[in-house]
């Protein structure tokens, strides 16, 4: 191997490890708010917001066990004959990941919105989610 394959090949990882690092930071993060609200749950909050709260908190720990797959399989795998299929599977592992983060964006937002607007908070908690999908789709390459 010249030294130019393995620069490529420590970037190739590199680019894998950092993109799962800044998901697991941010889903960390959101994981630690919402287990705080969960230890400390408000005396107005409903039942459905429990439920919710609890739901999020669920969601959040599969989609940080998702993003921290990659770390894990490179320390198990290392070393590699074949870097495309780490970064498959890498990339699978994320984008599995995404849709319990999605989820738990949700919910958290709903918990937050239903405090003023209630029942309606289900479906205006939607709207980002509904204009990033058509932002997603209109967009030009």
């Amino acid at each position: 191997m010249t030294d130019k394959d393995r620069d490529e090949l420590v970037r190739d990882y590199g680019t894998v490890l950092r993109e799962s690092a800044v998901l697991i930071a941010f889903s960390g993060v959101l994981f630690g708010f919402l287990f705080n609200v969960a230890v400390n749950i408000p005396t107005n909050f409903s039942e459905i917001n429990q439920i919710s709260l609890l739901t999020a908190l669920f969601s959040i720990t599969i989609a940080i066990s998702l993003f921290i797959m990659p770390v894990i399989y490179h320390h198990i795998q290392y070393p590699y004959t074949d870097v495309e299929k780490f970064k498959r599977r890498s990339h699978r592992f994320i984008v599995f990941g995404m849709g319990p983060a999605i989820i738990t964006l949700y919910l958290g937002l709903e918990i937050a919105l239903s405090v003023v607007l209630g029942d309606l908070a289900f479906f205006i908690a939607a709207a980002p989610f509904v204009a990033v999908y058509a932002l997603f789709k209109a967009r030009k390459w």
